[in-house]
């Protein structure tokens, strides 16, 4: 994990207590990353928000909803093994090996924090824009419930949502399910799964995507 283009050497203070779990700090003394969370997830939030703000005409409940995407958990998470931070998180011997999606995604928010505090704003804003810009630009959403986001989305405009099953093909053990998303009387995406519940999900991607290409 190399961050000097962000003004951030290896040895630098801040950083140790960045990557630092409180599991480590338990049997070593010193600072963990908890205030420095607190402080990068307000800082993310501002970035993603700027950019929503200055590069789209949406409303403020679509921005917030599609911000929502890009600083969820496991936005964060692929951010983290993007830049190559996992291996650097220093941890407590009972968790060694064990680390989970939710401690990596709190130490990309302490780092981006790290940055803040050294280097300020704008090189915050490059690093997450760095990590997180090419998501954004190939519109790669971070949702594990599609249909519900996608609910959320038109509910802003009073539309209507409805799935339609349109082939459903296979054996009994190895049904394929194909599926279209319907909002306000016009066919927004389709998807296929191996059940209906996926496929339906698939679909509500896929109409999600179909949003905000327009």
């Amino acid at each position: 994990m190399d961050l000097t283009k962000y003004g951030i050497k290896e040895n630098n203070e801040i950083l140790k207590t960045a990557l630092t779990h409180s599991s480590y700090t338990a049997e070593h003394g010193g600072q963990c990353y908890e205030r420095l969370e607190f402080l990068g997830d307000a800082v993310l939030q501002v970035v993603i928000s700027e950019y929503f703000y200055k590069e789209t005409n949406m409303s403020e409940g679509e921005m917030s909803k599609i911000r929502a995407s890009y600083v969820c958990e496991s936005a964060l998470f692929e951010y983290a093994k993007k830049v190559g931070l996992i291996d650097h998180i220093r941890l407590g011997h009972g968790l060694e090996g064990t680390i989970c999606q939710t401690v990596i995604a709190d130490v990309f928010e302490s780092v981006v924090a790290t940055i803040y505090l050294n280097s300020g704003l704008s090189k915050a804003r490059e690093f997450v824009m760095d990590t997180a810009g090419e998501y954004i630009d190939a519109k790669h959403f971070f949702m594990n419930d599609y249909k519900s986001y996608l609910q959320e989305l038109v509910q802003t405009d009073k539309k209507s949502v409805t799935y339609n099953l349109l082939s459903e093909v296979g054996p009994s053990h190895d049904k394929t399910f194909t599926v279209e998303v319907i909002v306000e009387g016009m066919v927004y995406g389709k998807g296929t799964g191996k059940t209906k519940k996926c496929a339906e999900q698939n679909a509500a991607r896929s109409a999600i995507e179909k949003m905000a290409r327009n």
